[in-house]
């Protein structure tokens, strides 16, 4: 039976809660490989809407068995308040399971995050404060606590005090901060110990297993292609490998395990935070589409940038990840338009360039090359198979997939889950 990736392959926010939750519904483990609370993750369930920062979107689903993989850095005050929110709900659930190699995000890697981004001035990245990228740093330092430190007091006194020595002196004589409190980050740690201990596992080993018995796992990344630290428009990052390699590294299963790789993309394209974006649009369409598509952030709140579909940014994801599958999300936030602008090519310094350039100065130069393909005026809020849409909208999906080089499986025409539009079964 498959194991299944899903990646965004834009800038995030495309909507790989939906399909993930779609997926999740027919499969056994829904295992999160890379990021933190950083990103936020929207489904809908009959008319309810459920914002997810921390676990997987698979969580809503009575059969499918979540993890928090070894890649995930884990804020356990989010992890509880989720699941305690989920309780509120009526959604009991006995998971998610969590790695023991798994990084803590303590207190002080929010303090660290929000200073020095303040610091940064003009050369901020857009972070959202949440304390993920020092969190990552500090595990590529080696001074990172991990889920397993938990339960032996006297490594985790330790890792504590080695982690606030760098911490405090960076705080306190570049940042005119006060001193963190070893002892006070310890009890606030320890205090999930109880309640965590039943769910910590060696999930790759799980996983691998679950393999070995013919079960489906499906893979979910945070984040997107165009954010991750080695492949994206760096420095305006994530602190993570997003990307469909991240799900080997993050969670312990081989590339063999791997049968597909499903790229999320939305009909148009947004971005949060800094960094470039040849396509945004500063007029009453970018606007409309904000409006229109809520495009505000699920964890932070702030309005999303937004511009036309660019297929080279979405042509580079399905290449490098090698997607056998794209699912294409808000494409009913489309109708409407008469005329519809995808970008096709870039035109830097008087050069059209046919793919997105690797040099990052090229990129934030770049104008978009449009064509213009024919809107539609009817609601497709209510198709369930692709003959439902209307002639110029199956165009519009059937355009796409030339420029990016992949089919597109999946359709998505509103937030609920049953408001989609099924091309070839992903599983």
């Amino acid at each position: 039976m498959p194991g299944i990736v899903v990646i965004g392959t834009q800038w995030g926010d495309e909507g790989k809660g939906k399909a993930v939750d779609q997926l999740g519904e027919r499969v056994d483990f829904c295992a999160r490989y890379s990021g933190g609370n950083n990103a936020g993750h929207t489904v809908v369930v009959n008319g309810e809407k459920t914002v997810l920062h921390l676990l997987p979107s698979g969580i809503l689903n009575d059969n499918t068995t979540c993890i928090l993989g070894n890649g995930v850095v884990l804020d356990m005050d989010v992890l509880y308040q989720e699941l305690d929110a989920l309780a509120e709900q009526g959604k009991q659930v006995a998971h998610p399971l969590i790695s023991a190699n798994a990084h803590i995000l303590a207190p002080y890697h929010q303090t660290i995050d929000k200073v020095t981004e303040r610091f940064a001035g003009k050369r901020r990245i857009g972070t959202t404060g949440r304390g993920i990228g020092p969190a990552y740093s500090d595990k590529v330092n080696r001074v990172g606590i991990r889920v397993q430190d938990l339960f032996d007091d006297e490594i985790l006194r330790d890792k504590i005090s080695a982690a606030i020595a760098q911490k405090n002196t960076l705080l306190v004589k570049i940042f005119n901060r006060r001193e963190v409190d070893p002892e006070q980050v310890f009890q606030a740690l320890v205090a999930h110990r109880d309640r965590i201990r039943p769910h910590v596992v060696d999930s790759a080993r799980v996983l691998n297993d679950a393999l070995d018995d013919e079960k489906v796992v499906l893979f979910e990344g945070a984040q997107a292609h165009h954010l991750d630290v080695d492949h994206g428009t760096y420095p305006y990052v994530t602190s993570s490998n997003p990307t469909a390699g991240g799900a080997c590294t993050g969670t312990g299963v081989g590339p063999t395990r791997i049968d597909r790789i499903v790229g999320i993309a939305k009909a148009y394209t947004t971005r949060v935070g800094e960094g470039p974006f040849p396509t945004e649009l500063f007029d009453a369409d970018g606007e409309r589409l904000r409006t229109e598509g809520a495009e505000f952030g699920a964890t932070t709140g702030r309005p999303r940038r937004c511009g036309w579909f660019d297929a080279l940014v979405v042509e580079q994801a399905a290449t490098y990840n090698g997607c056998t599958d794209i699912f294409l999300t808000k494409l009913d936030i489309l109708s409407g338009w008469d005329k519809i602008p995808v970008c096709v090519a870039y035109e830097v310094d008087g050069q059209r360039l046919g793919t997105m350039p690797v040099d990052q100065g090229l990129f934030a130069r770049a104008t978009p090359v449009f064509e213009y393909l024919e809107g539609w005026h009817e609601d497709i809020s209510g198709a369930r198979s692709f003959d439902d849409l209307p002639p110029n909208c199956q165009a519009y999906v059937h355009r796409l997939e030339e420029l990016i080089g992949c089919r597109i499986s999946g359709i998505g025409v509103g937030p609920g889950r049953e408001q989609t539009v099924t091309i070839n079964d992903l599983l």
